[in-house]
């Protein structure tokens, strides 16, 4: 038998039908299995997770059966209480299936803190703008001490503690800067 033969035969016809139902049987057959294991028509709406704390969420989040993970904390944000969740992913109101991972960011417990400069021998405006650029605040109630420099620093404290080089302070402290008063020797 030759080929034209063949593809003229009923053989050759009846074996393409066979093939055309089997891979349709196989594509609806995987297309119903994927709409089963997958949930496809499943809907939970992520609940706002905002100002609540790590128990509170997952207990929330596990009573609709999804789960959380922390992936960051931001910056200190004040308007927020202490480890509580400032960001989600998927935001609040989104649609989800079951088990799937909601993203937190979390508010840290302080600010982070800065660590202090030498600024012995600086002028007061030079101190001031580097305290300002790192993110401490400078108190303008200034303490003088007998010195040869007017305005020169000669100290920093916070808290009416003195601080040195190397030290930490939470961002956004106010220090008070100690100058000289220009008329030591």
């Amino acid at each position: 038998m030759s080929l034209v033969q063949f593809l003229k035969s009923k053989t050759f016809f009846v074996q393409i039908a066979i093939a055309i139902i089997v891979l349709l049987l196989f594509v609806f057959g995987l297309k119903f299995w994927l709409g089963v294991t997958t949930n496809h028509d499943q809907k939970i709406q992520v609940p706002d997770l905002q100002k609540l704390s790590l128990e509170e969420v997952n207990r929330k989040l596990k009573e609709l059966n999804l789960d959380s993970r922390v992936i960051d904390s931001a910056s200190y944000n004040p308007d927020y209480p202490k480890k509580t969740v400032i960001e989600q992913t998927p935001e609040a109101g989104d649609f989800v299936k079951e088990k799937r991972k909601i993203y937190l960011t979390l508010n840290p417990s302080k600010y982070k803190d800065i660590t202090i400069p030498d600024l012995n021998g600086r002028t007061k405006r030079q101190a001031s703008s580097q305290l300002r650029a790192m993110g401490l605040k400078v108190d303008t109630n200034y303490t003088y001490v007998n010195d040869i420099g007017k305005d020169v620093v000669r100290g920093l404290r916070y808290n009416d503690k003195i601080l040195h080089e190397g030290d930490k302070l939470p961002l956004n402290s106010v220090v008070d800067l100690v100058l000289g008063d220009g008329k030591g020797n």
